[in-house]
């Protein structure tokens, strides 16, 4: 490790008790990922900073081994748009994508059966220009530098979505307190992710983990979620969680939470830590069993 890193604490409670899960290095050239011996959270504990990981995502991964219009990802974004619809409804709501992309799922919620009023943000110069084609309004930056130069304490929006983008990041509070800030009183977030800790796992763990072509480092995706921790996410950035969906059945962990305005003080769902790293044991064992070449 080089000064190229800096070390985190559990970005949930606080803990600096990180505990390494050693099967997980061979997947990572050999980085580490932690987990917190406290509340059970999993993530990347050394991070370069924000500007260098997002320009990865920006410069290296978008257009090269990440296609975001591949069928499995545009499944998954309409899996996520019909589960708000049946929940909380998306018919002329204004709605917030951050991180949005290509602006796939934006499209996809302006479609007659969804008729979402769409706005994205997106640090990708090229993938803003996407999104301006097909007629949708977008801000070309991070959550934070759209924040700061709007300068507004209330952008109103009616949802704000977080879809496969709070675990690319350097911290997944920013991400929630911004999405707090950009909503209104009445407001929701829905994050989706892929992260679903200690559910049976229906993959080989090399497709799990692993690191994306032209990276080097595995903080480009630094968490990983169970329900639990996705829970406490939430709660510790003022929002009640309201929906989940039953993740049990597929690829997807979906949660909508509600705007209050009270956080929770600690965590309150746990894992516990010799659970996960025994989950991360069992999983690389039926990997190499099952899929000779990993």
């Amino acid at each position: 490790m080089t000064n190229l890193f800096e070390i985190h604490a559990c970005d949930l409670c606080g803990s600096d008790d990180g505990r390494e899960i050693p099967v997980t290095r061979r997947y990572f050239n050999d980085h580490p990922l932690h987990v917190c011996g406290d509340c059970g959270f999993v993530y990347v504990r050394e991070r370069r900073s924000a500007e260098r990981i997002t320009n990865d995502w920006s410069n290296i991964i978008y257009g090269s081994g990440y296609v975001p219009r591949l069928p499995a990802i545009v499944a998954r974004h309409v899996y996520v748009a019909e589960f708000v619809a049946e929940r909380i409804g998306l018919n002329d709501r204004s709605m917030c994508d951050i991180g949005a992309g290509t602006g796939q799922f934006l499209e996809i919620a302006l479609r007659p059966e969804y008729s979402a009023i769409p706005f994205g943000i997106e640090p990708s110069t090229k993938n803003c220009q996407r999104m301006a084609e097909q007629g949708i309004n977008n801000f070309c930056g991070t959550i934070e530098s759209y924040i700061s130069k709007t300068k507004l304490t209330n952008h109103g929006y009616s949802i704000a979505t977080l879809l496969w983008t709070v675990e690319n990041s350097k911290s997944c509070r920013t991400l929630l307190d911004a999405a707090h800030d950009i909503i209104d009183d009445s407001g929701h977030v829905v994050v989706a992710t892929g992260s679903r800790i200690l559910v049976p796992f229906k993959k080989p763990l090399h497709d799990y983990l692993g690191l994306y072509e032209g990276t080097e480092t595995p903080d480009t995706h630094s968490f990983w979620f169970s329900a639990n921790s996705l829970q406490n996410l939430l709660e510790i950035s003022g929002f009640e969680v309201v929906h989940v969906n039953r993740y049990i059945d597929t690829d997807y962990l979906v949660m909508i939470g509600k705007k209050v305005h009270t956080s929770a003080d600690t965590v309150r769902h746990h894992d516990n830590p010799n659970d996960v790293i025994n989950y991360f044991e069992r999983w690389d064992r039926d990997t190499h069993d099952h899929f000779p070449k990993a």
